[in-house]
């Protein structure tokens, strides 16, 4: 008797429990994803709303995104790291060089004629970062890190076809390294967000900016310029740009462990090839935009781009030396950066895909 009313107390207390344990299991969040990308942007079509619709279903959809383009949640692009790492935010994707200097050992990728291929140089960037600087972005849990195509020149009223073209021109500039490597090429480089440029080019603010073919219908610069400047892939590109897509920390840490394996496996390696391979293979739409309206396309071919490279050596060299008085190895960060380069190999991407693959973090 003794032993049949224990196993019912047992049986009653599971059966109590049993909602409870449902409960946690099936627990769901919502994030809020923050970044300074148009709404109508091939970054946010093809690869933000992609990766968020990717992460909700694998998760059954407990795990819904709140998706917040153009700032909508307020501040500027230079403060998104910092609305993920303090939890004003749950996710964001935005540039290291916002904040110049902040992430100094990324900016190797950043240097001039790096690289010539988004999804390789993506996945030598993920790789970097856990091996040469994993504490880069210690204050955040970090999904991906990736680069854009190969950087071209745009210019409103003079073609650029010579680095003796550049002396004079006011150039919007992304970050700390490309804004040397304006410089050093003799034009006067301009720091700002990527949307202030149509404003600036309309008021004459700038000559002319650098970003990739990608971007350029979102910002409208295939309509407010008339020249543009490309690099031949085998002479390399003029520059890229680093981009990371973070998580704030304590909300990923709060995830139960099955919805945590979901973020994991949208994350990494893989994914941040994704996305490089995404944004370069988009490069064809935006240099479509520009060829249809009949602006004047230079392509640069490698015997031209010598002039280009021979000025830009010096920030290469620069960068290094920083890096050692930051007490970092320079020159190991920057051979170990183009050894991954080339490891991950040095192929034209191609077109991009629809959604990412399902693969598990690298």
């Amino acid at each position: 008797m003794i032993q049949r009313r224990t196993l019912l107390k047992s049986s009653a207390a599971v059966a109590l429990g049993a909602p409870a344990l449902a409960g946690l299991a099936q627990q769901a969040v919502t994030l809020k994803f923050h970044t300074f990308m148009a709404p109508m942007s091939n970054v946010w079509l093809d690869m933000h709303k992609p990766w968020m619709a990717k992460v909700e279903k694998e998760s059954g959809g407990r795990i819904k995104f709140e998706a917040y383009p153009a700032m909508q949640l307020g501040g500027t692009p230079v403060q998104l790291y910092d609305q993920v790492k303090d939890g004003v935010v749950d996710v964001v994707w935005t540039l290291p060089g916002n904040t110049a200097g902040r992430f100094p050992r990324v900016e190797v990728f950043e240097l001039p004629f790096m690289m010539n291929n988004a999804e390789a140089t993506s996945k030598a960037y993920w790789e970097y970062v856990q091996t040469m600087a994993p504490d880069e972005f210690k204050d955040v849990q970090v999904l991906a890190l990736q680069v854009h195509g190969p950087g071209v020149i745009h210019t409103a009223d003079k073609a650029v076809k010579s680095v003796a073209d550049l002396k004079g021109l006011k150039l919007r500039a992304p970050t700390r390294q490309v804004t040397k490597l304006l410089a050093a090429l003799g034009a006067t480089p301009v720091g700002m967000p990527l949307p202030s440029i149509p404003d600036s080019l309309s008021k004459g603010t700038i000559n002319g900016c650098v970003i990739p073919w990608e971007v350029v219908p979102s910002v409208k610069v295939h309509e407010l310029t008339k020249y543009h400047a490309e690099f031949d892939p085998a002479g390399g590109s003029l520059y890229t740009t680093t981009f990371v897509m973070a998580m704030n920390k304590a909300k990923y840490n709060a995830l139960p462990p099955d919805l945590k394996k979901v973020i994991d496996n949208n994350s990494g390696l893989a994914t941040s090839a994704w996305l490089g391979k995404v944004q370069q293979g988009n490069d064809v739409q935006g240099r479509k935009a520009a060829s249809d309206r009949g602006n004047s396309i230079f392509t640069v071919s490698p015997a031209e781009a010598q002039e280009f490279r021979r000025k830009a050596r010096a920030i290469e060299v620069d960068w290094a030396e920083d890096m050692n008085k930051k007490g970092f190895d320079g020159k190991k960060l920057l051979e170990t950066a183009k050894a991954l380069i080339e490891k991950h190999g040095k192929v034209a991407a191609p077109a991009a895909p629809a959604a990412p693959a399902a693969k598990k973090k690298g």
